[in-house]
């Protein structure tokens, strides 16, 4: 945990030490449900989560938490003793650090660092959503549709994903028959190839 928070003070790894639990979370494990209370903030030691929202029954993918990022949502529904308008799942097996929201509350006001954590996770969350709401309102679909198997690429440095059209359509929010008909296109254009091992990216 030390070296993947390296950035803050001694005293408050030592805090995190005392405060937080950490835990090892399966792949596909929903971490904060729509609708919850957000007692405890998550930063992720190790893996990968990602972050959803809800919307007429339809789920859209709003962004990842990488090692050593939290989730800037659930720190400003907490603050605001909201039930929170998101929910977030694991993306592959991880290691989550939960630190209770009340201390949170006083480690940012206390510690520049955390403080400073917090703000540029904001920002980069900021412009994550403005990244997202571009490519819905302007992309076509196959150009969403690469941006996604891209960063996916790059997230799970793996130049082949393993997951299925399903999945594909649920965290961009259509449908299966859709996400399969476009793949067929970026295939045609020496974008993707499909295997029995999933969907490289060229």
């Amino acid at each position: 945990m030390k070296s993947i928070l390296a950035y803050f003070d001694n005293e408050l790894i030592k805090s995190f030490e005392k405060e937080g639990i950490v835990k090892k979370v399966p792949k596909d494990i929903e971490l904060i449900r729509d609708g919850q209370y957000i007692n405890s903030i998550p930063i992720v030691i190790d893996g990968l989560v990602k972050v959803f929202t809800k919307y007429n029954e339809k789920e859209f993918l709003l962004y990842y938490i990488q090692p050593s990022e939290s989730c800037v949502m659930s720190f400003i529904v907490s603050k605001k003793n909201e039930p929170s308008t998101f929910f977030a799942k694991t993306e592959e097996d991880s290691e989550i650090l939960l630190l209770p929201a009340n201390k949170v509350q006083e480690w940012i006001k206390k510690y520049p660092s955390f403080n400073a954590m917090y703000f540029n996770l904001f920002n980069e969350r900021y412009f994550d959503l403005i990244n997202t709401l571009n490519h819905v309102l302007f992309d076509r679909l196959d150009a969403r549709l690469y941006a996604y198997l891209k960063e996916k690429k790059e997230l799970l440095n793996s130049s082949v994903i393993s997951i299925s059209h399903k999945d594909i359509a649920y965290e961009m929010g259509t449908s299966r028959e859709v996400i399969t008909r476009v793949l067929k296109k970026l295939e045609a254009e020496s974008k993707v190839i499909q295997t029995s091992k999933g969907i490289e990216i060229l």
